[in-house]
């Protein structure tokens, strides 16, 4: 929270690919929640202002879910495949002995293990898929280096299914899960609500393919399956959310270089017209990791929501970013890890991580939904 007591205040500059320079009258005003918000790009009917901030955090020692999972380092499985794990004191010798036992596996649990030397962030909204079930994280965590094993914290996104399919878990990384079912685990918190979103979601995206004039066998699956995961990567259901999120990501890639020195760190996202999101992330590194994930996210709901158009101003999507307070707080932290905040507010919620590491302080992720 830090933060939003910074004075904002910004070099001129122009930037490419449709956006306008910072005028020595905007660099002049100190906004409300310590970001500035720039001129938006549009693609199709998503639209994004990129975020600049006049201050950033040193990020490099955390390790995405991504990243853990390439690499091995982060194991993920279900709840009842795990006695334990036995860790070998002051060798040095990561520990890497699992004792399998009976299943008792259950539907919002999942083990997670951080083996990493580095500290790992959780974003609320990944998807991992495998188990007996895909599964979304419902909400922001920092998990310590070398961890033991945790309660991830998951839903279902995919209603159906209790047969394995694999042992091992891997991350769902062409994209998060969109606004719609990220809201229904990070503020509802509700399983039931999750599964009703996950349904929605699939039977919009069957009606968008089933307008297009002759649908594939690949259009005709999605109405087969349970899992939001193989929705998202059905190749006919890419061809449409790329053709939204594509252009956004190939002209935001360029803005995010040429901002790079400027503190470009995160979005305001607006659907038809309709402000919907934020993402804003504690360093422009953590903002270009996650980028891929969430630009896609942002398009699965534009492609399937229909709202009546209207034009957004960037005054607009300022006021949506500058407020972060509310009328009621929860707080819930791990002492010495992370301090995780929801703020009600009127019409939104936001949703805050704080690391409390030894030389942070400050908010890793801020995420805010309108309601």
């Amino acid at each position: 929270m830090a933060s939003r007591l910074i004075v904002f205040c910004a070099a001129a500059l122009v930037v490419a690919a449709g956006f306008v320079a910072l005028r020595p009258a905007d660099a002049g005003e100190v906004p409300l929640s310590g970001y500035k918000v720039l001129a938006p790009i549009h693609g199709g009917n998503l639209t994004v202002f990129p975020v600049v901030a006049a201050k950033t955090h040193a990020t490099n020692e955390f390790l995405t879910l991504d990243e853990g999972l390439r690499s091995g380092e982060v194991v993920v499985t279900e709840s009842g495949m795990l006695r334990g794990l036995q860790r070998r004191p002051h060798t040095g010798v990561r520990p890497s002995v699992w004792h399998e036992r009976g299943d008792d596996a259950q539907v919002n649990r999942l083990v997670l293990v951080n083996n990493s030397k580095r500290p790992l962030l959780l974003l609320a909204g990944e998807i991992v898929t495998g188990g007996k079930q895909d599964r979304v994280i419902g909400k922001d965590r920092i998990v310590p280096a070398e961890s033991d094993p945790i309660d991830l914290g998951v839903f279902c996104v995919e209603p159906g299914r209790w047969v394995a399919t694999s042992e091992k878990f891997g991350n769902f990384d062409t994209a998060m899960a969109s606004p719609k079912v990220r809201a229904g685990a990070m503020a509802d918190k509700n399983q039931q609500k999750v599964w009703d979103e996950v349904r929605s979601s699939q039977h919009e995206m069957a009606a968008v393919l089933g307008r297009l004039p002759a649908p594939s066998p690949e259009a005709q699956e999605i109405g087969r399956t349970s899992s939001y995961a193989r929705v998202m990567q059905n190749s006919e259901v890419k061809k449409q959310v790329d053709s939204v999120a594509a252009p956004i990501e190939h002209e935001y890639a360029s803005v995010i270089r040429q901002l790079k020195d400027q503190n470009a760190v995160g979005v305001v996202v607006a659907v038809n017209g309709e402000l919907i999101w934020a993402d804003v992330f504690a360093s422009p590194q953590l903002l270009e990791k996650y980028w891929p994930k969430l630009v896609r996210s942002y398009a699965a709901d534009a492609v399937v929501t229909r709202t009546l158009k209207r034009k957004l101003t960037v005054d607009a999507a300022q006021d949506f970013l500058d407020q972060l307070e509310g009328r009621r707080e929860v707080s819930e932290s791990e002492p010495g890890l992370f301090r995780q905040t929801e703020i009600s507010g009127d019409g939104y919620r936001v949703f805050e991580l704080t690391s409390l590491l030894p030389k942070t302080g400050f908010d890793l992720h801020i995420a805010k939904m309108a309601e």
